[in-house]
């Protein structure tokens, strides 16, 4: 439980406050050595340098990596002498690294091919062994896990702290979905308190899906960032939104209404772009489909449950109801997220531990692979992959363009259908 708040917003926030003096990690707590193949790289480094500067050869720039491509399928075996090469492995260990582990689940064509490359890594996994870093051509020391069973790794956190993010994500999920379709009961009060047409009342219901349809759109792509990760912008948005359940249950008038609406659904979005990625940092592939499916299962159940809780309450109180039933569920999701919520990015993880192991050792050389990945990484670039690049996927690929509209359509009945079937059947008494 330590790890697990240490590792949430809660205790991110009290490590910047204290200046890491509480919930400290392994690398900031007296005693603490690294591993010895850590030093010697570190020294074979210098000593590369030092030979380099007797020679009078210039010393390896201090940039990050070049622009390079991964591997076809039919050029691996052929580039693993020049992989040599260029990567400098120290310690020679026998069992697959984390980047090998990858390349054999992309490369694997079969189901059982996926199951052999998937199930070896949990079997290397059963006896800790030490990782050896990477030195880089640029003269840096990649940061990764300590050993095969490094309890840092979201793919070796134990059952019950997997299960605590995969219930947190699922209820976060039901929360935001489940604030669509609740606002449903309420349209007639609407109408009436405001004095607008059907028409109009629909748009608070129309406008938190498009809300929630634009709003990964910026999010998402956050997340992806090293430095950043997960949990930043789970809770920032989420909190927003559930601060944003007050004043849109207090409105009194029709534009404000509509324009909380469409805030709420927008902050409230991320998890349904990144919710997946979330689960996938904790899951092994071969099993992610599964909890998926679970993860879909709630947000399927959201949009279903809303009209269902809020239409015994709006006609025995009034419109509003429905409105502050969205908080009564997200209020305390949000908590449990703040204070309970580990991030589980890998980048985002390896990333802190680099910073901590530079600060340890005062070496500059210790990197962690995201890090030298992101120092290319510009708003532009970001705005472009996030707002032009699906827009030109849709264009060029038929096959795309067929799937975003026929998902577009799909979904757009179902929103629909649970407003008219709640229509359809309220005045039906049993």
């Amino acid at each position: 439980m330590y790890d697990i708040v240490r590792d949430s917003g809660f205790g991110r926030l009290a490590r910047f406050v204290t200046g890491g003096r509480v919930f400290q990690y392994a690398e900031e707590r007296p005693g603490f050595e690294l591993p010895e193949s850590y030093y010697n790289e570190s020294m074979q480094r210098m000593t590369d340098a030092a030979k380099d500067a007797a020679n009078g050869k210039k010393p390896a720039p201090q940039g990050q990596l070049g622009d390079e491509k991964p591997p076809s399928r039919r050029s691996l075996s052929s580039s693993s002498d020049q992989k040599d090469s260029d990567l400098d492995l120290s310690s020679g260990s026998d069992f697959p690294t984390p980047k090998e582990e990858e390349n054999a689940i992309q490369r694997a064509d079969t189901t059982r091919d996926l199951e052999r490359a998937q199930t070896a890594p949990d079997l290397e996994k059963t006896v800790s062994r030490p990782i050896a870093p990477t030195r880089t051509r640029d003269g840096y020391i990649l940061v990764d896990w300590y050993t095969t069973d490094d309890p840092e790794n979201p793919k070796n956190w134990g059952a019950g702290k997997k299960a605590i993010v995969v219930l947190q994500i699922y209820l976060y999920t039901l929360a935001v979905y489940m604030g669509s379709a609740i606002y449903t009961p309420s349209i007639n009060g609407v109408v009436s308190a405001f004095g607008v047409s059907t028409t109009v009342a629909l748009l608070g219901l129309s406008l938190y899906v498009l809300g929630y349809g634009t709003g990964p759109l910026l999010w998402s792509p956050l997340s992806e960032i090293p430095v950043i990760g997960r949990n930043p912008p789970y809770l920032f948005t989420f909190g927003i939104f559930v601060i944003l359940c007050v004043p849109t249950a207090l409105v009194d008038n029709i534009g404000g209404l509509l324009v909380l609406r469409f805030l709420q659904g927008f902050f409230g979005s991320p998890c349904l772009a990144t919710g997946g990625a979330s689960l996938g940092d904790v899951t092994d592939l071969l099993y992610l489909s599964y909890f998926l499916t679970g993860w879909a299962g709630f947000a399927t159940a959201g949009p279903a449950l809303g009209p269902v809780i809020s239409g015994f309450s709006v006609p025995a109180e009034n419109w509003r109801w429905s409105l502050w039933e969205i908080i009564w569920l997200a209020g305390p999701v949000f908590l449990s997220m703040f204070f309970l919520l580990p991030e589980t990015s890998a980048n985002n993880i390896l990333l802190r531990r680099a910073k901590r192991i530079r600060k340890l050792t005062g070496n500059p050389i210790y990197k962690s692979q995201s890090e030298l990945d992101q120092q290319g990484l510009t708003a532009k670039s970001v705005t472009y992959e996030a707002l032009v690049r699906p827009w030109i996927l849709n264009a060029l690929d038929p096959a795309i363009l067929f799937t975003t509209v026929y998902v577009m359509i799909v979904y757009g009945v179902r929103i629909v259908s649970c407003h008219h079937l709640e229509r359809t059947l309220a005045d039906i008494r049993i």
